[in-house]
C-alpha cells in the first residue's frame, strides 16, 4: 500500500478483552492552559473505568475468524524516530511531542512548536465486560492490512502513530500491492517504529488527549494499555518489511501465557473506543484526508451508498449537503474542515453512525445535529462552542469537546450510555465541582472525566445535591456547592414557576421522600397563603407519577398513580420518580410544579406497616375488622399475623382466646373495653416485620333488643307455661315481662300478670289465648323495644287432684281428713276411700284392706283396729257433670298409735270481774287418770303464752286480783295417766277479759312539811281497777275553823305560799277510774299551822323585746315570807368572761352599745325582816340592732370647690354604706317636694354619689340636694331622707394655675394655665424675654396664646403671663409660668442607621445616615451639623444581647475580624451641631458573624529539588477555624499544566522517589473550615525533581558502559499477600544492556545457569517502583511475563531503575538523558 509520508497504521478499530483494561497512576493531560490555579484535583477511584482519547490506536485480539490487520494513523513523534531518520523529517520546527517513558515513567518535558498539524488517523478502543476466552475470539472483528491509512507528511512536521497494548496480536498476511507500495515508500522515508508501552504497577492507563481525533500542534498521542485480554501487534516499517508478522507472531507466543486475574488486573482504565464490526475492506472504505475537498457534492468525490469507513479530514468543508447517500457510514471522520454549524441535519440519514469526527472546526453550536440511534463516539474538540445542546444521543458512549469556549451546562443532552466526557480547555472548568456536576448530568454509567477516573470525592460530592439538580442545571441553575444548593435549586424552580401559580400562592415545599422497593413513597407539595388575601379559597392538589431511568431522560407517566403516595415496584429498582402536582383553584387549572426523587432503591425484604386501621362501628355484635396497608420492601407478600387483645379501663390488654383473624365480631365481653388489633407482617420467605397495634375506642353496647321471642310448656290448665327469648344488647338489667288474656268478646288482650316469665294457666284461661310480652333492659336502665308472641288456645284440663295429704293424728279414735287441689274444672262431688296396710310403702291397691267404702265424706275416725297399721286415702276427682278423673293415693307418714291420756272437754266458768272466783272443769279419757296438771294463765290478748300465776297452781278455782284486769285468764289441764303416761296438754281461754271493781279509796293523807315554799304531796291507795283522772281540791283552814278552798290548785303537790302561813291545809280526793267511773270523795287530815320559809326567787325572766332602743324588764317569782327590797343588777356581757355593770335599775334602755352583746340580769332576794336568799341569774339573748332610721339631715353653706360636709344622725344599729344621691337644682323646692326629686323637674341634674360633695363650676348658682337612704351594715335600709342647701352655690376667687409654656413645632410655643373661679371671662396673656443676665422683659404685640419664635429670641428663654378674669369681671393675679429652654434650633436628627457590607469575617462594614426627609432637618444638616461620631460594639460570647465597646473602632467602617465570628456587632452613631447638641443615639444590629469563605494564602512547598529528599506544604489559612483541610500531591510535567494525582499522598508531607524525577511536584491546599464548608483550592509547585546527585553519577557510569550487571534477589512464590521472609528469597543475576534486559539464575553443581526473564524494551515493558518498599521493584516484559526483585537498599533500587530507563529511552516520549543531563 502506498505510503505518503511515513508508516500507515490501522483505521479506528475495536478492541475487545475479557478483562478490562488498566492505566498506570501517573496520568497525563495535554492542556494550553499553564496557569496553576486553573488546574482541578481529580481523586482516583478503584473502580474500573473507561477512558477515551483522540490519538489512540486501537486494539483486537486473534478470534476464530480471519486474522487482523491492524491499521494506524500517523502523529507527529520526533522523539521516536531512528538516528538514521532522513533529513527532511529532521528540521528545526518539529512538532514538538511529549515521550512517554517505556519503563513506566512519565512524561517529562514538552517543547513548543508552531508548525502546522498534518492529517493522521485515530484509533479508538471500547472497554467491553469480561467474557469467556472463546466467546471473546468469536467476538472480535478480523482486521485487514490493507485498509491502513495513508499519512501525509509536510516538509515542516513529521508525525508518526504509536500504538499501545498489552499483548501483541497476529496479523495476517497482507496483499501484494500491499507489500509492495509499503516497501517502496519504506525506501523513502526513514522508518517509524510504533512503541507499546504498559502500564505500572497499578495497572492504570491514562490516555492523554481525548480531545481530538487528529493531531494538533501542541498535543501527542500517549496512550498505555495493560489488559490480559487485549492483543496489540508490534509492527514496524522500513528496510525489514518482514518483521511485522514476525513480531506479531513473537508476541503471539507471550498472548498463550495468560496470568491469572487480580484486583489490579480487573482495575483496567485503558480509553476503549465502541467496537465498529466490520471487515474494513476497500470497497466500504474511502480516505480522502488532506486533499482540499470543498465540496461534498464533487465529481470526482465519488460517494457512494456501501461506504462504512470515510476519512475526510483536513479539508476544507463547509457543509454536509451530500452526505445523506452515506447510509451505511459508521465511521465518518471531518476533523479539520470549515465546519461552522449549524447545518448537520443531513446527517439524519446516516442511521448506522458509530464515530463522528468533528474536531478542529468552527462549529458554534450543536443544536441541529439530529438524533443518531447508533452514534457511539463523538469528538467536536477544538471548536467554538459555548454549550452542549443537543439532541439526546442514545448510544453515545464517548464526548470529546475539549478546547472550546463551553462556559455553561445549560441544555446539557440526555446521553443514557455516556462514560467518557472530556472537556478540557473550556471556561467552565472554573466552575467549582465541575466533575460532580458532570456525574450529576450523565448518571452512573459515567466512568472518565477529563480522561481521569471519577474521583471519589467529586462522586461523594455529587450525592449531597438534591434530585433535580440535573434538571436545573440543564435549565441554566448557576452551579454552587452542595450545603446551598438545596435552597438555591428550590428558589430557582420558585422562579420558574411564580408566574403560572394560583394568585396569592407561593410553594412553601416540593420534594419526595426517598423511593424503596414496595414502600411507600410520599410526596410533598406546600403552598401557602399570602397574607395580604382578606378570603381564604380552597386550593385542590392534582398528582401524576412518572418514571424515568435518569433525571435528564423522558419521564412516562405511571396509570393510576394519581394520589400523594406511589409504592415503586421491583422492575422499578434504580429508576427516578417523578410528581407533577396541579394546583386548582376555584375550578381553574394552572400549570403544574414538580418534583424528583432519588433513586429507587432496593427494598431490604423486612416488611412493615404503613397504616393500620379498624374498619367496622364498634358497638357488640357488629363485626369489625383490622387492614393492613404493608410495605413489603421486596419481600413477597405473605399471610401476616393478626391477633385481638381486649383492654379494659385502666388495665392491661389481654389476649382474646381464638380472635386470630383480620375479622372479629364484638361480644358481650368487649362492651366498655378498647380492642387491640396487633398485626405483624409476613413475607413468603419468613421474614417477620415490627409488629404495629392499633388501639380502637371503647365499644358501646347495642340497644337492647330481644328475638325468638316465644313459650314453652302445655297450654292446658294448670300447666306452668314461659316466656322464653334471646337477650342482645349489653348486660341484661331489670327487663319487664308481661302475660295478657284474650277477650273473647272484644279481642283484645288485658293483662293478667307482670314481673315474671311464668305464667300458671288457670280455669280462667280455658278456651283462650294468652299473649306473652318481653321488654328488654339493658343494666343502665335503657328500654328496648317489646317484642310478643301469642300462645296456642288453653285447653281444659280433665279433673286432677295433686297435693295430696292426710291430716290429723294417727292415734286410736282420732279423726283423720284428706286434703287435695283438685284442677281440671270446678271440682264436683270427689270420692274418699280409706284403706289400711302394714307397709310404709304404697303399691297402688295391692296389699290394702278397707276400712270404709267410697263416700263423699273426706273425714275420717280412727277405729280400734287400725293401731299399728298405716292409713291410705283413695282420691277420686269428679267434676260437677260426674267426670271423674285418676285417683290419686296417699299414705300416712306413721302408723296409727294407741289413744295417749287426754281430754274430751275443758271449761272455766264464774265472774270475770276484779274479786270474783273462776272454777275449771274437764272431762279426762285415755285410761284411769292419775294426778294430773292444772295451771292459771293471765294472757295480754288471746293468742301470746300468757303468764303463770304461780300462787293458784294445782287449784281448780282462782279469785281475780288487780292485774288480771283487762287481761284473758286461761286454765291448763295436763292429763297424767294412772301409769304415769303424761297427755297433751289443754287449755281453756276464758270468754272475756277481766272487769276492774267499783273505784274507791283505802287510804289518804298529805305528805311534806308545813314550811311555806315547800311542796306538799297527796299519798293514797286506790281500789277499783285502773286508775284514771281522779280529782284533788286543796283546803286552807284557820285557826277559827274557818276552810277555804284553794283555787287553781287541782293537782296531786302544791307549794305552800305566803298566804299559808299560819292556816292549816288540807286535801280532799274523788276517786276516777280510767273508764271515768267515779267513787266516794274522801278528806285527808289537816297539816300545819304553816310558817314562813327562806327566801327564794323561784322563777326569773325578761320581760320586753331584746331590740336596739327598747326598754328591758324582767318578771320574778317570790317566795320565802313577805318580801322585802330585793335587789338587781344589769350586765353587759362582752363574752364568756368579760362583762360590764350597766345599772340596778328595775329596767334597762337598750343602746347602740348593747347591740350584738348579751344582757345578764342577777335577782337577788330579800324578806321584809331582811333575810337574803340566794341570787337568781338570767341571761338574755344577743340584742339585735333597730330597724335603720336617718333622724336629721342638714347641708351646710356650698362654695365652689369646698368640700361639703352634710350634718346627719343615723339610728339602728352599726351605720353601714348608705346610698348618697346630689342633685343640682336651679331653683330651691319646698320639702314637700324633696321627695319626689328625681321625677319632678327636668332641670334637676345628678352632680354626686357619695356622702361629701365639692361644687364644681356647673354647680356656681344652683341649689344642691342631698337623697340620703340610711342603711345598716347588713344592707337593710331604711326611710329615705331630702335635704336642700339654703343659699345657691357662690363661686371662688379668679387664680391660675400650672401656667407652663409648650412647644408645639420648631419655632412656636403655646402658653397654657388651667383657669380656677367661676366661669372665666377674657383673661389677659402676655409674653416675655428672658436675657442670659436673668432680665425679664415684656415682648410688645405678644397678646395670645400663642408665639411665634424670631431671632431675637434667639440665646433667650421664653415666660408666658396669665391674668385669670372670671365671668363678672373679677381680676385675679397674674402668674408667669416657668422660663423655656434656650431657644435653639432643631438638632439634627438620624432617621436610621444602616450598615452596608455583610457580616461575615473580612468583609468590611460601613456604617450609612439616613437624614429624614423633612426641609427643616434639611436645613439643620446643611447648616448648623458639626461631625458624626461612630463607637463600634461586639457582643460577649453566648450573648447577642451584651455588647462591649472596641475602643480603637470609632470611623464609620469596620473590617470583620475572625474573633467576631458568631457574635452580633453593633455601631451606634451621634450627631453634634454647633451648639454643641447631640442627636439621640442611632444603632444599627448585625446578625451573628459568619466565618469567611475558606483561603489559604501564601502557599508554598519547602524542600530540596532531589529525589530523596522531603518535601511539606506550608501555607496561611483564614475563614474561620480550620477543619479538616485537604492536600493532595501531584506531578506535573515541565511546561505542562496537566497535573497527575499521586495515589494515597494527602498529607502535609511528602517524600519524593525515582519516579517524581523530571516532574514538578505540585500540593493543592483545599481549605475547609470545621463546619465542612470548602475554599477554593490553591496550589504550589516546585521546581523539576532532579535526580541526587550520588545516584545521578553512578547512573551516568552505567550508561556510558551501556551493559551493566547487577546481582539481585527474586521471590519467585510472590503473592501481594505475602511478605518476604527468611529464606523465600534466590539469588539471581540482572543483565541490562542498551537492547534487552534479563533475569538468570545463577548455575549450581548440579544445574546450568537459566534465563528466566527475557525481553526488549519495547512495550509493554516497563518498570515499577513500590513506595511501601524501597528496597523492591517488578519488572514487566509483557502480560506473562514479569518478577519481583529485592535489593540491599534503596540507593541501588534507584541506581537500577534509572539504569534501565536510560538504556530503553528511545522507547520514551522523553528521553531520560535530558533529566540526567546527559548527552545523547
Amino acid at each position: 500500500m502506498p505510503v505518503h509520508s511515513g508508516l500507515k497504521m490501522e483505521d479506528p478499530l475495536v478492541q475487545s478483552g475479557k478483562d478490562p483494561l488498566r492505566k498506570p497512576p501517573s496520568e497525563e493531560k495535554q492542556s494550553s492552559v499553564s496557569s496553576v490555579e486553573s488546574v482541578k484535583r481529580v481523586k482516583k477511584v478503584g473502580k474500573p473505568s473507561v477512558s477515551v482519547t483522540s490519538r489512540v490506536s486501537a486494539l483486537t485480539s486473534a478470534s476464530s475468524r480471519k486474522k487482523a490487520d491492524l491499521k494506524s494513523g500517523s502523529e507527529p513523534s520526533p522523539g521516536l524516530t531512528k538516528p538514521t531518520v532522513s533529513a527532511c523529517l529532521k528540521t528545526s520546527n518539529a512538532v514538538p511531542v511529549v515521550r512517554r517513558n517505556s519503563t513506566g515513567g512519565l512524561p517529562q518535558k514538552s517543547l513548543t512548536s508552531t508548525a502546522k498539524p498534518a492529517s493522521v488517523g485515530s484509533t479508538v478502543g471500547k472497554k467491553t465486560t469480561s467474557l469467556p476466552p472463546e466467546s471473546v475470539r468469536r467476538s472480535l472483528p478480523e482486521l485487514r492490512r490493507s485498509s491502513l491509512p495513508s499519512v501525509v507528511t509536510k516538509p515542516t512536521s513529521r508525525r508518526a502513530s504509536i500504538f499501545e497494548a498489552r499483548k501483541s496480536v497476529p496479523v495476517s498476511p497482507v496483499s501484494k500491492s500491499t507489500e509492495s507500495d509499503a516497501k517502496q515508500d519504506t525506501v523513502k522515508k526513514a522508518s517509524v517504529r510504533p512503541a507499546l508501552s504498559v502500564s505500572s504497577s497499578s495497572r492504570r492507563v491514562s490516555s492523554v488527549s481525548v480531545d481530538s481525533s487528529s493531531s494538533s500542534v501542541s498535543r501527542k498521542t500517549i496512550s498505555r494499555v495493560s489488559s490480559p485480554s487485549a492483543h496489540s501487534p508490534s509492527v514496524s516499517s522500513g528496510l525489514r518489511t518482514g518483521s511485522l508478522s514476525s513480531s506479531l507472531d513473537r508476541s503471539s507466543n507471550l498472548s498463550r501465557r495468560r496470568r491469572a486475574g487480580t484486583p489490579e488486573s480487573r482495575d483496567s482504565r485503558f480509553i476503549v473506543l465502541p467496537q465498529v464490526e466490520i471487515k474494513a475492506g476497500d470497497d466500504v472504505r474511502l480516505d480522502l484526508r488532506g486533499h482540499r475537498v470543498r465540496s461534498l457534492s464533487a465529481s470526482g468525490l465519488n460517494l457512494q451508498p456501501n461506504l462504512e469507513f470515510v476519512y475526510l479530514r483536513d479539508n476544507l468543508l463547509s457543509t454536509l449537503e451530500g452526505i445523506e447517500i452515506l447510509k451505511r457510514v459508521k465511521v465518518l471522520d471531518l476533523s479539520f474542515n470549515d465546519f461552522k454549524g449549524p447545518g448537520f441535519e443531513p446527517l439524519e440519514n446516516c442511521k448506522a453512525l458509530q464515530q463522528l469526527y468533528l474536531a478542529g472546526n468552527q462549529i458554534t453550536s450543536l443544536g441541529s445535529l439530529p438524533q443518531l440511534p447508533n452514534l457511539e463516539f463523538l469528538s467536536v474538540a477544538q471548536n467554538k462552542l459555548k454549550s452542549l445542546s443537543m439532541a439526546s444521543q442514545p448510544r453515545l458512549q464517548v464526548l470529546a469537546a475539549s478546547k472550546n469556549k463551553i462556559s455553561t451546562l445549560k441544555g446539557f443532552p440526555y446521553l443514557p450510555v455516556l462514560e467518557h466526557l472530556r472537556v478540557e480547555e473550556n471556561p467552565i472548568l472554573k466552575m467549582s465541582h465541575i466533575e460532580a456536576a458532570s456525574i450529576l448530568l450523565v448518571g452512573p454509567t459515567l466512568k472518565k472525566f477529563n480522561d481521569r477516573d471519577l474521583s471519589r470525592e467529586e462522586l461523594s460530592i455529587a450525592k449531597r445535591y438534591p434530585a433535580h439538580t440535573a434538571l436545573c442545571i440543564r435549565d441554566g441553575w448557576e452551579f454552587c456547592r452542595p450545603e446551598h444548593a438545596p435552597d438555591s435549586t428550590f428558589r430557582f424552580l420558585f422562579e420558574q414557576w411564580r408566574d403560572h401559580l394560583p394568585p396569592g400562592f407561593l410553594v412553601k415545599e416540593a420534594f419526595i421522600e426517598k423511593p424503596s422497593e414496595e414502600d411507600a413513597c410520599r410526596c410533598h407539595f406546600v403552598f401557602v397563603q399570602d397574607s395580604t388575601l382578606s378570603i381564604d379559597p380552597q386550593l385542590v392538589l392534582k398528582y401524576q407519577w412518572f418514571l424515568g431511568e435518569r433525571p435528564l431522560s423522558n419521564f412516562v407517566p405511571i396509570p393510576d398513580a394519581t394520589g400523594e403516595v406511589y409504592w415503586p415496584k421491583r422492575e422499578d429498582i434504580g429508576k427516578f420518580l417523578k410528581v407533577e402536582c396541579m394546583p386548582i383553584l376555584e375550578e381553574t387549572e394552572y400549570p403544574p410544579i414538580y418534583a424528583l426523587s432519588s433513586p429507587i432503591s432496593r427494598g431490604s425484604g423486612i416488611p412493615k406497616v404503613v397504616n393500620l386501621e379498624v374498619q367496622g362501628e364498634l358497638v357488640e355484635g357488629n363485626a369489625i375488622k383490622g387492614v393492613a396497608e404493608v410495605a413489603w420492601c421486596g419481600g413477597t407478600p405473605g399471610k401476616g399475623v393478626s391477633s385481638w387483645l381486649r383492654r379494659r379501663w385502666n388495665s392491661s390488654p389481654v389476649v382474646i382466646a381464638g380472635a386470630e383473624e383480620e375479622e372479629y365480631r364484638l361480644t358481650l365481653d368487649d362492651v366498655d373495653s378498647s380492642l387491640v388489633f396487633m398485626y405483624t407482617p409476613v413475607t413468603e420467605e419468613g421474614a417477620k416485620g415490627e409488629p404495629q397495634y392499633k388501639y380502637t375506642d371503647f365499644v358501646k353496647a347495642a340497644p337492647p333488643s330481644v328475638c325468638n321471642v316465644r313459650i314453652t310448656g302445655d297450654t292446658v290448665e294448670g300447666c306452668i307455661i314461659k316466656g322464653v327469648g334471646e337477650y342482645f344488647g349489653g348486660r341484661e338489667g331489670p327487663s319487664k315481662f308481661e302475660w295478657l288474656r284474650e277477650n273473647k268478646d272484644s279481642g283484645e288482650y288485658v293483662v293478667v300478670s307482670t314481673g315474671t316469665a311464668e305464667y300458671t294457666l288457670a280455669k280462667e284461661d280455658v278456651g283462650r289465648q294468652l299473649a306473652f310480652v318481653y321488654i328488654p333492659i339493658n343494666f343502665e336502665g335503657q328500654e328496648g323495644e317489646s317484642v310478643s308472641t301469642v300462645s296456642q288456645t288453653v285447653k281444659q284440663a280433665p279433673p286432677k287432684v295433686t297435693n295430696v295429704k292426710i291430716v290429723g293424728d294417727l292415734r286410736e279414735n282420732s279423726k283423720i281428713t284428706v286434703n287435695g287441689i283438685v284442677t281440671g274444672g270446678t271440682e264436683g262431688s270427689s270420692r274418699v276411700q280409706w284403706f289400711k296396710t302394714s307397709s310404709s310403702i304404697l303399691n297402688g291397691e295391692n296389699g290394702l284392706e278397707a276400712l270404709s267404702t267410697s263416700k263423699i265424706a273426706k273425714a275420717f275416725r280412727i277405729p280400734l283396729g287400725a293401731v299399728g297399721y298405716y292409713i291410705v286415702a283413695k282420691y277420686t276427682p269428679m267434676t260437677p257433670d260426674g267426670e271423674s278423673g285418676e285417683p290419686a293415693y296417699v299414705i300416712s307418714e306413721g302408723a296409727v298409735e294407741t289413744l295417749p291420756p287426754s281430754l274430751n272437754f275443758l271449761s272455766i266458768t264464774g265472774n270475770y270481774a276484779e274479786g270474783g272466783i273462776l272454777t275449771a272443769s274437764y272431762g279426762y279419757i285415755g285410761g284411769h287418770e292419775g294426778k294430773s296438771i292444772y295451771n292459771w294463765y293471765l294472757h295480754e290478748v288471746e293468742t301470746d303464752t300468757g303468764t303463770l300465776i304461780p300462787e293458784v297452781s294445782g287449784l281448780l278455782q282462782y279469785r281475780i286480783v288487780k292485774d288480771a284486769i283487762g287481761k284473758f285468764i286461761s286454765f291448763q289441764c295436763t292429763p297424767v295417766r294412772d301409769d304415769g303416761i303424761v297427755g297433751e296438754p289443754r287449755t281453756c281461754m276464758g270468754q272475756e277479759r277481766v272487769r276492774p271493781g267499783s273505784p274507791r279509796l283505802l287510804s289518804l293523807q298529805i305528805v311534806g312539811m308545813a314550811v311555806e315554799g315547800t311542796i306538799v304531796s297527796v299519798d293514797k291507795k286506790y281500789w277499783g281497777g285502773q286508775e284514771g283522772d281522779s280529782v284533788f281540791r286543796w283546803f286552807r283552814t284557820s285557826l277559827d275553823g274557818t276552810q277555804s278552798e284553794i283555787r287553781g290548785v287541782t293537782t296531786t303537790s302544791y307549794m305552800l305560799s305566803v298566804e299559808d302561813i299560819g292556816f292549816f291545809v288540807s286535801v280532799s280526793c274523788e276517786p276516777v277510774r280510767s273508764d271515768w267511773a267515779r267513787g266516794p270523795i274522801v278528806l285527808s287530815e289537816q297539816i300545819g299551822p304553816i310558817v314562813p320559809g327562806p327566801p327564794t326567787c323561784q322563777s326569773l325572766e325578761f320581760l320586753g323585746s331584746m331590740i336596739e332602743g327598747q326598754r328591758l324588764s324582767f318578771v320574778a317569782s317570790y317566795s320565802g315570807g313577805e318580801r322585802g327590797n330585793c335587789f338587781y343588777e344589769w350586765f353587759r356581757v362582752k363574752s364568756n368572761v368579760v362583762k360590764e355593770r350597766v345599772t340596778t335599775e328595775e329596767f334597762l334602755d337598750l343602746t347602740f352599745d348593747d347591740v350584738g352583746k348579751r344582757i345578764e340580769l342577777i335577782y337577788s332576794p330579800v324578806r321584809k325582816d331582811g333575810i337574803k336568799g340566794s341570787p337568781r341569774t338570767i341571761v338574755s339573748d344577743a340584742i339585735l340592732p333597730a330597724d335603720p332610721v336617718g333622724l336629721g339631715l342638714v347641708i351646710p353653706d356650698c362654695c365652689e370647690d369646698k368640700e361639703v360636709v352634710p350634718h346627719k344622725k343615723y339610728f339602728g344599729g352599726q351605720e353601714g354604706v348608705g346610698e348618697y344621691i346630689w342633685y343640682r337644682l336651679k331653683n330651691k323646692l319646698h320639702e314637700s317636694d324633696l321627695m319626689d326629686i328625681s321625677e319632678a323637674l327636668t332641670d334637676v341634674l345628678i352632680c354626686g354619689k357619695t356622702i361629701t360633695h365639692t361644687p364644681s363650676l356647673e354647680d356656681v348658682g344652683a341649689y344642691l340636694a342631698l337623697y340620703w337612704l340610711p342603711t345598716r351594715e347588713d344592707g337593710r335600709c331604711g326611710k329615705p331622707l331630702i335635704a336642700i342647701s339654703d343659699s345657691p352655690v357662690i363661686p371662688a376667687l379668679p387664680i391660675v394655675s400650672s401656667v407652663r409654656v409648650k412647644k408645639l413645632s420648631s419655632g412656636l410655643y403655646a402658653g397654657e394655665g388651667e383657669y380656677f373661679g367661676g366661669y372665666e371671662g377674657s383673661s389677659l396673656f402676655s409674653w416675655y424675654r428672658e436675657s442670659n443676665e436673668g432680665t425679664i422683659c415684656l415682648i410688645n404685640g405678644a397678646s395670645s396664646t400663642t408665639y411665634e419664635v424670631t431671632d431675637s429670641d434667639y440665646n433667650c428663654r421664653l415666660l408666658f403671663g396669665y391674668t385669670p378674669v372670671r365671668s363678672d369681671s373679677v381680676v385675679g393675679e397674674l402668674k408667669l409660668s416657668e422660663p423655656t429652654d434656650i431657644i435653639l434650633p432643631e438638632i439634627p436628627k438620624v432617621e436610621m442607621l444602616a450598615l452596608t457590607g455583610k457580616a461575615m469575617e473580612g468583609d468590611v462594614l460601613t456604617a450609612v445616615e439616613v437624614i429624614p426627609k423633612s426641609e427643616v432637618q434639611q436645613y439643620v444638616w446643611g447648616k448648623y451639623k458639626k461631625d458624626v461620631q461612630y463607637q463600634w460594639f461586639c457582643s460577649s460570647e453566648g450573648d447577642d444581647k451584651s455588647f462591649e465597646p472596641l475602643p480603637t473602632q470609632r470611623s464609620c467602617s469596620y473590617k470583620v475580624r475572625v474573633e467576631d465570628i458568631g457574635r452580633c456587632l453593633k455601631c451606634e452613631c451621634i450627631v453634634t451641631d454647633v451648639f454643641g447638641r447631640s442627636s439621640d443615639l442611632a444603632y444599627a444590629e448585625t446578625a451573628p458573624v459568619v466565618p469567611g469563605i475558606p483561603r489559604i494564602d501564601k502557599l508554598e512547598i519547602e524542600g530540596r529539588g532531589f529525589h530523596t529528599n522531603l518535601y511539606a506544604v506550608r501555607g496561611i489559612y483564614s475563614g474561620g477555624k480550620e477543619g479538616k483541610s485537604r492536600i493532595q500531591w501531584l506531578r506535573a510535567m515541565v511546561g505542562s499544566p496537566d497535573l497527575i494525582s499521586i495515589q494515597g499522598e494527602t498529607g502535609r508531607m511528602y517524600e519524593a522517589y525515582a519516579d517524581d524525577v523530571g516532574y514538578r511536584l505540585v500540593a493543592i491546599y483545599t481549605p475547609v473550615r470545621e463546619d465542612g464548608v470548602e475554599g477554593q483550592p490553591v496550589s504550589a509547585s516546585t521546581d523539576p525533581i532532579a535526580v541526587e546527585p550520588d545516584v545521578l553519577k553512578e547512573v551516568k557510569q552505567k550508561l556510558d558502559l551501556g551493559a551493566v550487571k547487577f546481582e539481585v534477589l527474586c521471590d519467585k512464590d510472590w503473592t501481594p499477600k505475602k511478605v518476604p521472609g527468611e529464606g523465600s528469597l534466590e539469588r539471581r543475576i540482572l543483565e541490562i544492556n542498551r537492547k534487552r534486559v534479563k533475569v538468570v539464575k545463577p548455575g549450581s553443581k548440579t544445574s546450568f545457569p537459566t534465563t528466566e526473564i527475557r525481553g526488549s524494551y519495547a512495550p509493554p515493558f516497563h518498570v515499577e517502583l513500590f513506595r511501601n518498599d524501597q528496597r523492591r521493584l517488578r519488572i514487566v516484559v509483557d502480560s506473562e511475563n514479569e518478577v519481583d526483585l529485592m535489593v540491599h537498599s534503596r540507593h541501588l533500587r534507584d541506581v537500577i531503575v534509572l539504569t534501565i530507563r536510560g538504556l530503553a529511552q528511545r522507547f520514551n516520549s522523553t528521553s531520560l538523558n535530558s533529566l540526567l543531563k546527559i548527552e545523547t
